[in-house]
């Protein structure tokens, strides 16, 4: 790291802290040259390769956005939708990737998006899932519906 007032390639760490959110590490540095004293605040880089083969830094907002289109007109939070992007982003950095498909951010958002609103997943997942026909909608229900009828036994066990 630079020391940004003589340019200096050499400083010491002097105290270190963990964001409130542990996604990131905020450091005092002082110069080995100057003497002066600055902070620095460290990441660990998650980069996402589009279909083009591009790669551009991962973006909760992006996960936003696009949730955003698929839950238009139903009653979901801004809060809601930041819970949703925040189990996306935990889900692929336990992957351990530093690299990631954008086809698999699309795929992280399913799970989360079925909890919260099945409108919005079906309406998510005919994209994501490339929906061709009524059948690929009709499956998509039943496994919804399975999946409510299984937890309502599961619930009447208890």
């Amino acid at each position: 790291m630079h020391c940004p007032f003589c340019r200096n390639p050499d400083s010491r760490v002097v105290d270190s802290r963990t964001s409130d959110d542990g996604t990131s590490i905020r450091r005092r540095r002082q110069c080995t040259e100057c003497g002066r004293r600055f902070t620095t605040t460290e990441t660990a880089s998650l980069s996402v390769v589009k279909r083009s083969g591009v790669l551009e830094p991962f973006r909760r907002e992006k996960v936003i956005e696009g949730v955003r289109k698929a839950v238009r007109g139903r009653p979901v939070t801004d809060a809601d939708l930041a819970g949703v992007a925040q189990a996306v982003e935990e889900t692929i950095r336990a992957t351990g990737a530093s690299q990631i498909d954008a086809n698999e951010i699309g795929l992280a958002v399913l799970p989360p998006l079925r909890e919260l609103d099945e409108v919005a997943y079906l309406r998510f997942a005919s994209v994501y899932n490339a929906f061709d026909s009524l059948d690929d909608f009709e499956a998509a229900i039943r496994a919804l519906r399975e999946d409510q009828a299984h937890a309502v036994d599961a619930e009447e066990e208890r």
